[in-house]
């Protein structure tokens, strides 16, 4: 069972997704594409709807 984290980037397609801020009840998420391409602005959503968006998609290693 994974669980989600402040500072985790999952990728899906094309498409980043790391998650700012992490609270019991939603998320605040940002999204980059490749190399080239800046974050987007902070999204805000609950948990199942970023399980939602997330499905399928890969946590991308943490390289600290």
């Amino acid at each position: 069972k994974m669980r989600l984290k402040q500072g985790q980037v999952w990728k899906n397609g094309d498409r980043f997704y790391r998650i700012t801020e992490w609270s019991r009840a939603s998320i605040k998420y940002k999204v980059s594409q490749p190399p080239g391409y800046t974050e987007g602005s902070v999204t805000e959503v609950t948990k199942k709807e970023f399980c939602r968006l997330i499905k399928g998609a890969a946590l991308c290693e943490d390289k600290r």
